[in-house]
Protein backbone atom coordinates (compact mmCIF):
# COMPACT_ATOMS: atom_id res chain seq x y z
CA UNK A 1 0.00 0.00 0.00
CA UNK A 2 1.30 3.11 -0.95
CA UNK A 3 -0.93 6.46 0.48
CA UNK A 4 0.82 9.71 1.79
CA UNK A 5 -2.94 10.27 3.87
CA UNK A 6 -2.03 6.66 5.80
CA UNK A 7 -0.24 7.40 9.20
CA UNK A 8 0.02 4.08 11.46
CA UNK A 9 1.14 5.99 14.72
CA UNK A 10 3.64 8.08 14.09
CA UNK A 11 2.60 10.85 12.54
CA UNK A 12 3.32 12.64 9.08
CA UNK A 13 4.97 15.55 10.53
CA UNK A 14 8.48 16.16 9.94
CA UNK A 15 10.19 17.70 12.11
CA UNK A 16 13.57 16.94 11.84
CA UNK A 17 15.88 13.95 11.87
CA UNK A 18 15.45 10.64 14.03
CA UNK A 19 18.25 8.60 15.19
CA UNK A 20 15.16 5.82 14.40
CA UNK A 21 11.57 5.54 14.99
CA UNK A 22 11.85 2.38 16.92
CA UNK A 23 14.99 1.77 19.71
CA UNK A 24 16.60 -1.62 19.11
CA UNK A 25 15.43 -2.56 22.17
CA UNK A 26 11.52 -2.57 20.71
CA UNK A 27 10.45 0.56 22.60
CA UNK A 28 9.33 3.96 20.63
CA UNK A 29 11.83 6.91 20.36
CA UNK A 30 9.82 9.13 22.54
CA UNK A 31 10.12 11.22 25.63
CA UNK A 32 7.11 12.54 27.32
CA UNK A 33 7.30 16.05 28.74
CA UNK A 34 4.46 17.84 30.78
CA UNK A 35 3.30 14.67 32.37
CA UNK A 36 1.53 15.00 36.15
CA UNK A 37 2.47 12.51 39.07
CA UNK A 38 -1.11 11.45 39.09
CA UNK A 39 -0.42 10.02 35.28
CA UNK A 40 1.70 7.81 36.81
CA UNK A 41 0.29 3.92 37.28
CA UNK A 42 2.77 2.58 40.36
CA UNK A 43 1.96 -1.30 39.52
CA UNK A 44 2.28 -0.44 35.44
CA UNK A 45 5.69 1.11 36.57
CA UNK A 46 6.96 -1.89 38.53
CA UNK A 47 6.28 -4.53 36.12
CA UNK A 48 7.82 -2.80 33.32
CA UNK A 49 11.08 -1.75 34.80
CA UNK A 50 14.20 -3.38 33.96
CA UNK A 51 14.43 -6.49 36.67
CA UNK A 52 18.13 -4.67 38.15
CA UNK A 53 16.63 -1.46 38.71
CA UNK A 54 13.47 -2.93 40.17
CA UNK A 55 15.44 -4.92 42.76
CA UNK A 56 17.46 -1.95 43.71
CA UNK A 57 13.97 -0.45 44.19
CA UNK A 58 12.82 -2.77 46.49
CA UNK A 59 16.24 -2.99 48.34
CA UNK A 60 15.99 0.75 48.95
CA UNK A 61 12.84 1.19 49.83
CA UNK A 62 12.92 -1.60 52.46
CA UNK A 63 15.98 -0.19 54.09
CA UNK A 64 14.43 3.44 54.27
CA UNK A 65 11.36 1.79 55.94
CA UNK A 66 13.24 0.45 58.33
CA UNK A 67 15.94 3.52 59.15
CA UNK A 68 12.34 5.72 59.28
CA UNK A 69 10.96 3.62 61.97
CA UNK A 70 14.49 2.94 63.36
CA UNK A 71 14.17 7.39 63.91
CA UNK A 72 10.78 7.06 65.14
CA UNK A 73 11.97 4.87 67.78
CA UNK A 74 14.84 7.00 68.50
CA UNK A 75 12.52 9.80 69.11
CA UNK A 76 10.47 8.25 71.32
CA UNK A 77 13.12 7.12 73.44
CA UNK A 78 15.35 4.10 73.12
CA UNK A 79 15.08 3.44 76.83
CA UNK A 80 11.44 2.45 75.62
CA UNK A 81 12.70 -0.41 73.81
CA UNK A 82 13.65 -3.00 76.02
CA UNK A 83 16.64 -4.75 75.67
CA UNK A 84 18.08 -2.35 72.83
CA UNK A 85 21.70 -0.74 73.15
CA UNK A 86 21.67 2.49 75.29
CA UNK A 87 25.42 3.07 74.85
CA UNK A 88 26.52 5.05 71.92
CA UNK A 89 23.95 6.94 69.40
CA UNK A 90 25.05 4.49 66.77
CA UNK A 91 24.59 1.33 68.64
CA UNK A 92 21.03 2.92 69.52
CA UNK A 93 19.88 3.55 66.00
CA UNK A 94 21.13 -0.22 64.80
CA UNK A 95 19.30 -1.68 67.79
CA UNK A 96 16.42 0.27 66.64
CA UNK A 97 16.93 -0.70 63.09
CA UNK A 98 17.44 -4.34 63.49
CA UNK A 99 14.28 -4.42 66.15
CA UNK A 100 12.23 -2.74 62.89
CA UNK A 101 13.19 -5.29 60.21
CA UNK A 102 12.11 -7.70 63.08
CA UNK A 103 8.78 -6.18 63.63
CA UNK A 104 8.48 -5.38 59.68
CA UNK A 105 8.66 -9.25 58.50
CA UNK A 106 6.77 -10.41 61.27
CA UNK A 107 10.21 -12.26 62.44
CA UNK A 108 9.99 -11.20 66.26
CA UNK A 109 12.80 -12.49 67.92
CA UNK A 110 12.24 -11.19 71.31
CA UNK A 111 15.11 -10.23 72.35
CA UNK A 112 14.26 -6.32 71.73
CA UNK A 113 10.42 -5.44 72.89
CA UNK A 114 8.75 -2.40 73.37
CA UNK A 115 7.66 -0.88 75.88
CA UNK A 116 5.17 2.09 76.74
CA UNK A 117 2.18 2.95 75.22
CA UNK A 118 4.23 4.96 72.09
CA UNK A 119 6.65 2.43 71.27
CA UNK A 120 3.54 -0.56 71.26
CA UNK A 121 1.36 1.67 69.31
CA UNK A 122 4.39 2.43 66.38
CA UNK A 123 5.44 -1.28 66.26
CA UNK A 124 1.61 -2.25 65.30
CA UNK A 125 1.63 0.48 63.05
CA UNK A 126 4.59 -0.92 61.60
CA UNK A 127 3.39 -4.50 61.71
CA UNK A 128 0.46 -3.07 59.72
CA UNK A 129 3.02 -1.27 56.95
CA UNK A 130 5.13 -4.97 56.87
CA UNK A 131 2.33 -7.15 56.07
CA UNK A 132 1.09 -4.30 53.19
CA UNK A 133 4.29 -4.18 51.45
CA UNK A 134 4.93 -7.63 51.32
CA UNK A 135 1.29 -8.38 50.37
CA UNK A 136 1.71 -5.68 47.89
CA UNK A 137 5.38 -6.92 46.13
CA UNK A 138 3.78 -10.37 46.11
CA UNK A 139 1.26 -8.96 43.49
CA UNK A 140 4.15 -7.34 41.66
CA UNK A 141 6.42 -9.81 41.59
CA UNK A 142 3.61 -12.54 40.48
CA UNK A 143 2.24 -9.94 37.48
CA UNK A 144 6.16 -9.62 36.90
CA UNK A 145 6.89 -13.30 36.15
CA UNK A 146 3.42 -14.39 34.98
CA UNK A 147 3.63 -11.32 32.14
CA UNK A 148 3.78 -12.88 28.75
CA UNK A 149 6.44 -11.10 26.63
CA UNK A 150 8.42 -11.85 23.32
CA UNK A 151 11.71 -12.28 23.39
CA UNK A 152 13.53 -12.48 20.03
CA UNK A 153 16.67 -11.92 17.87
CA UNK A 154 16.61 -10.00 14.70
CA UNK A 155 19.60 -9.75 12.49
CA UNK A 156 21.78 -7.03 13.10
CA UNK A 157 21.27 -5.93 9.17
CA UNK A 158 18.73 -6.17 6.21
CA UNK A 159 20.16 -7.40 3.06
CA UNK A 160 19.16 -6.67 -0.46
CA UNK A 161 20.31 -9.78 -2.43
CA UNK A 162 19.54 -11.36 -5.72
CA UNK A 163 16.44 -13.25 -5.52
CA UNK A 164 14.36 -15.30 -8.03
CA UNK A 165 15.68 -13.18 -10.97
CA UNK A 166 15.02 -10.25 -9.19
CA UNK A 167 16.20 -8.37 -5.98
CA UNK A 168 14.56 -8.84 -2.44
CA UNK A 169 14.80 -7.18 0.79
CA UNK A 170 15.71 -9.61 3.75
CA UNK A 171 16.34 -9.91 7.66
CA UNK A 172 16.17 -12.83 9.67
CA UNK A 173 14.45 -13.51 13.29
CA UNK A 174 14.44 -15.99 15.81
CA UNK A 175 12.74 -16.82 19.51
CA UNK A 176 15.30 -16.92 22.17
CA UNK A 177 12.98 -18.52 24.19
CA UNK A 178 12.35 -22.27 24.69
CA UNK A 179 8.85 -21.41 24.50
CA UNK A 180 6.13 -22.54 21.71
CA UNK A 181 5.81 -19.59 19.36
CA UNK A 182 2.29 -20.50 16.87
CA UNK A 183 0.98 -18.62 14.33
CA UNK A 184 3.28 -16.06 14.19
CA UNK A 185 2.94 -12.57 11.55
CA UNK A 186 5.06 -10.25 10.54
CA UNK A 187 4.44 -6.69 8.60
CA UNK A 188 7.04 -4.21 7.59
CA UNK A 189 6.47 -0.38 7.21
CA UNK A 190 8.78 1.23 5.10
CA UNK A 191 9.25 5.13 5.99
CA UNK A 192 10.45 7.63 4.16
CA UNK A 193 10.31 11.42 3.94
CA UNK A 194 8.99 13.25 0.54
CA UNK A 195 8.07 16.14 -0.19
CA UNK A 196 4.42 17.14 -0.39
CA UNK A 197 2.86 20.42 -1.23
CA UNK A 198 6.31 21.63 -0.74
CA UNK A 199 6.93 20.59 2.46
CA UNK A 200 8.40 17.32 3.58
CA UNK A 201 6.33 14.70 5.02
CA UNK A 202 6.98 11.43 6.57
CA UNK A 203 5.35 8.71 4.11
CA UNK A 204 4.56 5.30 4.47
CA UNK A 205 4.09 2.46 2.91
CA UNK A 206 3.14 -1.42 3.98
CA UNK A 207 6.08 -3.54 2.27
CA UNK A 208 4.86 -7.16 0.73
CA UNK A 209 5.96 -10.10 1.96
CA UNK A 210 7.05 -13.36 0.73
CA UNK A 211 5.12 -15.30 3.46
CA UNK A 212 3.57 -12.96 5.88
CA UNK A 213 3.05 -15.68 8.90
CA UNK A 214 4.04 -18.90 9.72
CA UNK A 215 2.07 -21.47 11.92
CA UNK A 216 5.53 -22.57 13.99
CA UNK A 217 8.85 -20.67 14.62
CA UNK A 218 10.97 -23.42 16.28
CA UNK A 219 13.70 -22.48 14.06
CA UNK A 220 15.05 -19.30 12.33
CA UNK A 221 12.56 -17.52 10.07
CA UNK A 222 13.78 -15.22 6.72
CA UNK A 223 11.37 -12.26 6.27
CA UNK A 224 11.65 -11.82 2.18
CA UNK A 225 10.34 -8.54 0.42
CA UNK A 226 10.45 -9.09 -3.36
CA UNK A 227 11.39 -5.68 -4.67
CA UNK A 228 9.78 -5.60 -7.97
CA UNK A 229 8.65 -2.98 -10.11
CA UNK A 230 6.17 -0.84 -8.91
CA UNK A 231 7.56 -1.30 -4.91
CA UNK A 232 8.53 1.42 -2.86
CA UNK A 233 12.11 0.01 -3.07
CA UNK A 234 12.64 -0.44 -6.67
CA UNK A 235 15.33 1.50 -8.24
CA UNK A 236 16.39 3.11 -5.38
CA UNK A 237 20.23 3.22 -4.69
CA UNK A 238 21.83 3.87 -0.96
CA UNK A 239 22.39 7.32 -1.86
CA UNK A 240 18.44 7.45 -2.36
CA UNK A 241 17.42 5.59 0.69
CA UNK A 242 20.08 8.03 2.77
CA UNK A 243 17.83 11.19 1.33
CA UNK A 244 14.76 9.85 2.27
CA UNK A 245 16.21 8.96 5.55
CA UNK A 246 14.54 5.21 5.26
CA UNK A 247 13.80 3.30 7.91
CA UNK A 248 11.94 -0.38 7.87
CA UNK A 249 9.55 -1.08 10.61
CA UNK A 250 8.95 -4.25 11.73
CA UNK A 251 5.70 -5.77 13.90
CA UNK A 252 5.57 -9.13 15.21
CA UNK A 253 2.91 -10.65 16.53
CA UNK A 254 2.09 -14.33 17.51
CA UNK A 255 0.40 -16.66 19.95
CA UNK A 256 2.65 -17.89 22.96
CA UNK A 257 1.19 -21.34 23.47
CA UNK A 258 3.24 -21.61 27.29
CA UNK A 259 1.45 -18.45 28.27
CA UNK A 260 -1.80 -18.84 25.97
CA UNK A 261 -1.19 -15.06 25.25
CA UNK A 262 -0.75 -12.92 21.95
CA UNK A 263 2.88 -11.74 22.32
CA UNK A 264 4.08 -8.56 20.52
CA UNK A 265 7.61 -7.61 19.03
CA UNK A 266 9.01 -4.42 17.38
CA UNK A 267 12.38 -3.96 15.93
CA UNK A 268 13.46 -1.87 13.07
CA UNK A 269 16.44 -1.21 10.56
CA UNK A 270 18.09 2.16 8.87
CA UNK A 271 19.34 2.87 5.83
CA UNK A 272 22.41 2.73 7.46
CA UNK A 273 21.55 -1.03 8.34
CA UNK A 274 20.60 -2.33 4.88
CA UNK A 275 23.16 -4.48 2.89
CA UNK A 276 23.36 -4.94 -0.82
CA UNK A 277 25.13 -8.41 -2.31
CA UNK A 278 25.23 -10.62 1.06
CA UNK A 279 23.30 -13.42 1.85
CA UNK A 280 22.71 -15.11 5.30
CA UNK A 281 24.62 -17.75 6.39
CA UNK A 282 23.36 -21.38 7.62
CA UNK A 283 22.11 -20.75 12.10
CA UNK A 284 20.96 -24.37 12.50
CA UNK A 285 22.26 -27.62 11.83
CA UNK A 286 21.54 -31.11 12.43
CA UNK A 287 23.29 -32.77 15.36
CA UNK A 288 24.42 -36.36 15.62
CA UNK A 289 21.78 -37.68 17.11
CA UNK A 290 19.15 -36.07 14.06
CA UNK A 291 18.48 -32.77 16.24
CA UNK A 292 18.12 -29.77 14.73
CA UNK A 293 20.37 -26.91 16.37
CA UNK A 294 19.89 -23.26 16.28
CA UNK A 295 22.88 -21.24 17.14
CA UNK A 296 21.37 -18.18 18.17
CA UNK A 297 24.61 -16.16 17.95
CA UNK A 298 24.44 -16.86 13.77
CA UNK A 299 21.16 -15.25 13.08
CA UNK A 300 22.67 -12.15 11.52
CA UNK A 301 25.47 -13.73 10.07
CA UNK A 302 26.44 -13.83 6.79
CA UNK A 303 28.55 -14.98 3.89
Amino acid sequence: MSDLSYDPGFTKAYAGSLRRTINKDGSFNVKRRGTRIHDLHIYQFLVSITWPTFIALLVFGYFVINASFALVYLLIGIEHLAGAERATLLGAFLSAFFFSTETFTTVGYGTIAPAGFAANMVAAIEAMVGFTSFAIATGVLYGRFSRASARLVFSDAMVITPHKDAEALMFRMANRRSTSLVEVEVRLLFMTVVIQDGKPVRKYDVLDLEVPSVLFLPLTWTIVHPIRPGTPLFGKSEEDLAAAQAEVLVLVKGYDDTFRQTVHARFSYTHTEMVRGRRFAPAFHVDDDGAMIVDLQKVGAMD
